[in-house]
């Protein structure tokens, strides 16, 4: 029986699809919020896996302003599944652009 139960856990395991690269994971990251937001990601300041896919923060330009170290920048937590599709995002924080953390 438990080689049985082995031997289901391996085909569940075979069917899944894979995981994308961390690369890829970044540009779908940036792309797929750029897209929902309708504005251009600055930067991606992390990416870590998680079990069922990818947490990213991207950085993104909220308004911009002259000169561009008044711009006001946020950071948004962004989800994705293994393959790459956002599941779910968050703004976790606002700034200024030329704000320094401490």
């Amino acid at each position: 029986m438990a080689t049985e139960e082995n031997t289901e856990r391996e085909k569940a395991h075979d069917e899944r699809p894979e995981r994308i690269s961390a690369p890829t994971a970044m540009r779908h990251a940036a792309g797929q919020l750029a897209q929902m937001l309708q504005c251009e990601p600055a930067s991606v300041s992390a990416l870590k896996p998680i079990d069922d896919g990818w947490l990213a923060t991207v950085e993104v330009v909220e308004i911009e302003r002259v000169p561009d170290t008044a711009s006001v920048m946020a950071s948004y937590r962004v989800h994705l599944d293994e393959q790459g599709q956002l599941v779910g995002y968050e703004r976790t924080r606002r700034y200024g652009r030329g704000q320094i953390d401490r």
